[in-house]
């Protein structure tokens, strides 16, 4: 069993916690949150052995780990991952896993260095309705369209309406559409068909707290073009599609596919549902388990090209748009 801690008390760290219990290969061992009362009632909320933390430095240290899940905010990851790694802790971090591609190199070049796994917790693409698209992507031919869209209106943008100063929504966390969503319609995209040739990025971007309240990108490689829309100032109820010569693949729900519709030229119809845990992070999970009895840094699925080129596409988006972070100006020539 991998014994692992969480950093992050909110709704997602509650579901890989049930995601990782589901892979029957993690053990939750420690909690960590600023205040202690948040980190008992986390901590008690699944067994009475789990610690809990309110220094990052001692529980790093702690020889009771072999893990950590970071789900903090976004500014907060390439720092704090830096941290375990330098104790000897494999890291999986939630997406965005740093704020630009320079963080997140620096970051896995320690992990290389350590032999230790570094690794962005991008679910979508160790689920089985995506390895299932990936197998069935032969059958559309020549693919010439991907739209990438996902647009869900944000629990907390009311509150950040209200005046309330809301992670989400602020500049210094490294937030807003593209690395909380966007990145969702992206990572399926880089993975398929690789690094962009071109990059038309444009956004909307927010008054108070100056993140991008939704955008889009046009995409275009050399046989083909990809268009992205996200936001969370919208709903959207379209599913995504992947357009080629033979046919087109839906995708129910970019972030979390669970059903395919393959639609060919000859008018037949086959809809796909794999058999799909109800706590998907499982798959993500045995994922990181698997990449660290590998005794490899990075994993096959996810691994370090891919994560350096979605986000290198995100740097150039954001500078398109004029959306620049504090953890930015480190890299600034």
């Amino acid at each position: 069993m991998i014994r692992y801690a969480t950093i992050g008390t909110g709704f997602i760290t509650d579901s890989f916690i049930n995601g990782a219990a589901k892979s029957g290969e993690m053990k939750l061992a420690a909690v960590y949150s600023r205040t202690e009362e948040k980190g008992r009632k986390l901590a008690l909320q699944y067994g009475e052995d789990v610690l809990s933390f309110t220094d990052l430095e001692k529980l790093s240290k702690s020889s009771l780990i072999d893990a950590v899940y970071i789900a903090s905010p976004n500014a907060m990851h390439a720092s704090q991952a830096k941290l375990f790694l330098q104790h000897g802790k494999h890291v999986l971090v939630e997406k965005a896993a740093a704020s630009n591609a320079m963080e997140l190199m620096e970051v896995m070049n320690l992990a290389q260095e350590k032999g230790l796994v570094f690794m962005e917790a991008m679910k979508s693409l160790t689920m089985p309705a995506y390895l299932l698209l990936k197998e069935n992507l032969h059958r559309i031919g020549r693919i010439r369209k991907y739209v990438g869209i996902y647009c869900q209106y944000s629990s907390r943008y009311d509150r950040h309406k209200s005046g309330e100063p809301v992670n989400t929504f602020q500049k210094k966390f490294s937030n807003g559409a593209l690395m909380d969503i966007g990145i969702y319609c992206l990572y399926p995209l880089v993975d398929l068909f690789g690094e962009p040739e071109i990059i038309k990025a444009q956004a909307t971007i927010l008054e108070d707290g100056g993140v991008d309240g939704s955008g889009s990108m046009l995409l275009k490689y050399r046989d083909m073009e990809a268009a992205l829309l996200y936001s969370k100032i919208s709903d959207s109820h379209l599913p995504s599609e992947i357009q080629g010569e033979k046919g087109s693949i839906l995708i129910d729900r970019i972030g979390s596919p669970r059903e395919l519709t393959l639609m060919l030229r000859d008018g037949s119809k086959e809809v796909l549902v794999p058999e799909t845990e109800e706590e998907d992070m499982v798959y993500e999970a045995l994922e990181f388990v698997k990449t660290i009895r590998e005794n490899r840094s990075f994993s096959s699925i996810n691994h370090r090209h891919l994560a350096e080129s979605v986000h290198k596409v995100m740097d150039e988006a954001r500078r398109q748009v004029g959306l620049s972070f504090p953890s930015d100006e480190k890299y600034r020539k």
